[in-house]
């Protein structure tokens, strides 16, 4: 039987970094390690009868992430039981589902520095998920710990480059200085490798969702916005890209970028967001900011 289309996608994504890993430009390149407590929780799901034991010691490990947790187990869904005080009653009484999901992304969001644009794309994925992203509507933590994950990952690449490429910095100079030719090709000109396609390789490195790994890779591919070969997850994060910056173009008083020419039609129409809805978030962008960097 074939698999899936958006199983051949990911794997075509993957064969793409181990060809480029094994002889091409991104041997040089050194992806940060993972955060232990995350490898750690990595482990202790990783087989068929998670290690529940070790999930509670994780959340127990940091006391800010301990924090989330009662928090969210102490939140307006849950206002008529009574409060909680621990992450071990925190993660009754929210499932083991949910109370990883809200580790992954706290996990995460500690390791790689935020940038506005990141925090922007993630809260508008995740608003405007539900339209096209069947089984993952907003109100699921697994989908907010994804589009959280992908909007702290999205550029994870840059910083990436930076410490393991001889001359990235005067690249990013070149980048924005041109107007013949995109940030990527400025970086594939100049280094044979792009922010994208190292960013992919770090999410796989650090073994986040296939999903986010995806569409970071393909977050400047916006011309196979909505193809049949890629899931429609993927496409509901990339197509927050344009948007946020968009937004966030406008709260500058800048003129909207070449991608927003090119693709803020279809990525406006892959999200279901109307003029309404932008001129509303054009207003509301710092709800947005507020809301992503503090998973609820």
């Amino acid at each position: 039987m074939p698999a899936p289309a958006a199983s051949r996608q990911v794997a075509a994504i993957e064969r793409e970094i181990d060809a480029a890993r094994r002889s091409g430009p991104l041997r040089e390149i050194v992806v940060p390690p993972c955060p232990e407590l995350l490898t750690r929780l990595q482990m202790a799901l990783a087989s068929g009868e998670p290690d529940l034991n070790e999930v509670a010691r994780i959340a127990n490990a940091d006391v800010a992430m301990a924090a989330t947790l009662i928090r969210n187990a102490n939140g307006a869904a849950f206002a008529a039981s009574s409060p909680v005080a621990s992450a071990g009653q925190a993660m009754n009484r929210l499932g083991l589902k949910q109370s990883v999901a809200l580790m992954n992304a706290f996990l995460v969001r500690h390791a790689i520095p935020s940038t506005t644009r990141c925090s922007a794309a993630s809260g508008i994925s995740r608003r405007a998920a539900p339209a096209r992203s069947p089984g993952s509507p907003r109100s699921c933590p697994v989908w907010r710990s994804t589009a959280h994950s992908y909007g702290l990952f999205c550029h994870v690449g840059l910083p990436v480059l930076m410490q393991s490429v001889r001359g990235y910095a005067g690249t990013l100079v070149e980048a924005r200085a041109r107007k013949d030719r995109s940030h990527i090709e400025t970086e594939n000109a100049n280094h044979r490798t792009d922010h994208a396609v190292v960013g992919a390789l770090t999410a796989r490195a650090w073994r986040l969702a296939p999903s986010v790994m995806a569409a970071i890779r393909l977050h400047h591919s916006l011309e196979s916005l909505g193809s049949s070969d890629t899931e429609p997850e993927v496409h509901t994060l990339v197509a927050a890209g344009p948007v946020a910056d968009y937004l966030l173009a406008h709260r500058a008083g800048l003129s909207p970028g070449t991608e927003w020419e090119q693709h803020g039609a279809d990525a406006c129409a892959w999200l279901a967001i109307s003029g309404d809805d932008l001129h509303h978030w054009q207003e509301t962008l710092a709800d947005i900011d507020g809301e992503v960097l503090t998973p609820a």
